[in-house]
């Protein structure tokens, strides 16, 4: 049984392992979330704070924020604040924009990451919000990128005749691509870039 709520401070602990197993090495340890960082979530925007229980096992957490800076180019740091959302929340933001989710592995699967997109839609309705924004990562473009250019990459995943670990998901959770930004993410697998997905009620 998966039960999605807010996170508190008090759920650190597990929301660090979230990351930790999500996350490996070489993955650096100082980027993943601290103390700091979910405090600044809780006290920021507790709405946009989620975590997934599976048998009352914290599995998977999603982070979001309100902007009304989606539509502008800008890279994840950029919008997010460095993940913090202290500068960039905008409580009068009609885009609920995700900064980050994840699952632990030996959770996938089983619908977690699915529940936690349910639950920011449903935010995106109780606060009566214009759409859901969020930056796609692209990690299966670097199998790809020496034969095809980033445009023909994302129209192909659209298309169904390429599978990419994240935005073929996004998709199927009725995401639509907005535009394609460079230099979106520090990320290698993805060439460094970003899609800038949405969803609208």
């Amino acid at each position: 049984m998966i039960r999605v709520r807010p996170y508190t401070l008090a759920d650190f602990d597990g929301l660090l392992q979230v990351q930790k197993e999500a996350f490996p090495p070489p993955y650096p340890a100082e980027q993943l979330w601290n103390k700091d960082d979910i405090s600044a979530h809780v006290d920021t925007f507790p709405e946009g704070a989620l975590l997934a229980e599976y048998n009352n096992i914290i599995v998977g957490s999603a982070t979001s924020l309100l902007t009304n800076a989606a539509d502008r180019s800008h890279s994840w740091s950029d919008i997010s604040d460095n993940g913090t959302i202290r500068q960039t929340h905008d409580p009068n933001g009609q885009t609920l924009y995700g900064i980050d989710l994840c699952v632990r592995p030996t959770y996938r699967k089983l619908g977690v990451a699915k529940a936690l997109y349910d639950a920011r839609k449903e935010t995106v309705r109780t606060l009566q919000l214009q759409r859901y924004a969020a930056g796609s990562r692209l990690p299966g473009y670097h199998h790809y990128a020496q034969t095809l250019a980033i445009e023909e990459y994302v129209e192909r995943v659209q298309a169904g005749k390429r599978t990419d670990p994240v935005l073929s998901f996004m998709l199927k959770q009725g995401l639509t691509v907005v535009r394609i930004e460079k230099d979106y993410l520090p990320d290698e697998e993805s060439h460094h870039y970003g899609v800038i997905v949405e969803w609208r009620p």
